[in-house]
């Protein structure tokens, strides 16, 4: 099994480095891609879903985007401790009618000693937005890398 690094424990340093992985791997909106991060047997929480294995992972992602359209991320970490990690994510995206949405949420992540996710607890609120309020276009730039964002 090849190691995905940082690997727990972590610091603050390669916490930072494993939430900013996440960030750039799910701007790709490429489902394949973003699997590849959690371990065989992961299990989630997404909202009201339960997803369990990189096979429904991929599957979730690939719905995901096919209704949350020109998708684009922001994650900050949140806290830290041994092999666990908390973060804060803000998305947008625009659904099928061409209603924007700016999507707020925290997440709970837990890794095995190769540096996998084991575990995605997620909790999401949606909030309409128009166009003209937009933040988030693409992915993050370099020199915002490490950068927080506002909440409102």
């Amino acid at each position: 099994m090849a190691d995905r690094p940082p690997l727990p424990p972590f610091t603050r340093e390669s916490a930072a480095q494993k939430v900013q992985a996440a960030e750039d791997a799910w701007n790709t909106r490429d489902p394949r891609r973003v699997a590849l991060a959690y371990s065989e047997d992961s299990v989630w929480r997404n909202r009201d879903t339960f997803v369990t294995g990189r096979a429904e992972i991929v599957a979730f992602l690939t719905g995901k985007w096919q209704r949350e359209l020109e998708y684009a991320l922001r994650k900050d970490v949140w806290a830290f401790d041994g092999n666990r990690i908390a973060v804060r994510f803000q998305y947008e995206s625009r659904d099928t009618e061409g209603q924007w949405w700016r999507s707020y949420g925290n997440e709970l992540w837990e890794f095995d000693e190769h540096g996998l996710m084991t575990r995605r607890e997620a909790c999401i609120n949606d909030v309409p937005i128009e166009e003209k309020q937009r933040r988030i276009h693409g992915p993050r730039p370099e020199a915002e890398r490490g950068a927080t964002f506002p909440l409102r």
